[in-house]
């Protein structure tokens, strides 16, 4: 007998999104749970009215929210896709395939086919875009603090199927640049809370070295306009977290022992200077 799937959809405000998720899954899952963050635009009500569980929660972090949601699973193996994910058929074949075997691994990696501004991205480092997303639910856990918190598992428990999951991020660049925002800041903090720091040599380099290394020697230029601009934008993108490295640093310390320092002197009255 296969076995039992869960599909667990983090969401908030992915109205937009539901639609062509849910429709990807067919007939794959025997239940799926949405875990909303307090959306606004009608994604409970439309998750609802497509048979989902949903279950609700503030957001502090996305390892912490998707911890949370994974034991609520009611079947052991679960696979997790954010709204903006769809299976293809192909994968969702295979997938079926693989819960008709025996024994399963504890995890399995999904390779991205990756869209950006509607176009699909092949090159520029987006080929090696790999995700661990089909897991047992009661030895997955994710790690890390910011919102590229991945699961930790042994390499020896784990696999990776042939077929890709679609990634429809960023149709826009108004979503990219909203995104762009959160992720700088919190690469910045967790790079600074490990120590690292950056100088003007480091600051100066990131943008040319990043931009080459993902349109020549990864072959983004392949990709046409969307790969320029992709990879134009991955590269400030580093520069910018690098930027709020050095603002932790000096910025911050410098406001702190202002903060901190003697007050300021008040000029003497002639009681006092009696």
């Amino acid at each position: 007998m296969p076995h039992a799937l869960s599909v667990l959809i983090p969401a908030k405000d992915e109205r937009h999104n539901l639609p062509a998720c849910l429709d990807s899954l067919e007939d794959l899952p025997d239940e799926v749970v949405v875990a909303d963050s307090g959306s606004t635009d009608g994604t409970i009500e439309y998750a609802r009215s497509r048979g989902c569980r949903v279950i609700e929660r503030e957001y502090v972090t996305s390892g912490d929210f998707k911890n949370w949601a994974i034991p609520q699973c009611r079947n052991e193996h679960v696979l997790l896709l954010d709204a903006d994910e769809r299976l293809t058929p192909a994968l969702a074949a295979e997938i079926r395939r693989l819960l008709a075997q025996p024994d399963l691994l504890d995890g399995y990696w999904i390779y991205r086919r990756s869209f950006f501004l509607g176009k699909p991205l092949r090159y520029g480092g987006c080929h090696r875009d790999k995700v661990l997303r089909l897991f047992h639910r009661d030895r997955a856990r994710y790690v890390g603090e910011t919102d590229h918190a991945e699961i930790d598992l042994p390499a020896h428990r784990t696999g990776t199927l042939r077929n890709r999951m679609e990634h429809h991020t960023c149709p826009s660049l108004d979503d990219y640049f909203r995104k762009f925002l959160r992720y700088t800041s919190q690469n910045a903090e967790v790079r600074f809370a490990k120590g690292r720091r950056t100088h003007a040599a480091r600051l100066l380099l990131t943008v040319p070295f990043k931009f080459l290394n993902l349109y020549f020697r990864r072959w983004g230029f392949l990709d046409g306009i969307p790969g320029l601009i992709f990879c134009g934008l991955s590269a400030f993108s580093s520069f910018t977290t690098q930027a709020r490295m050095w603002e932790l640093e000096h910025v911050s310390s410098s406001n702190s022992a202002q903060s901190s320092g003697p007050p300021s002197a008040v000029p003497l009255t002639r009681r006092d200077a009696a």
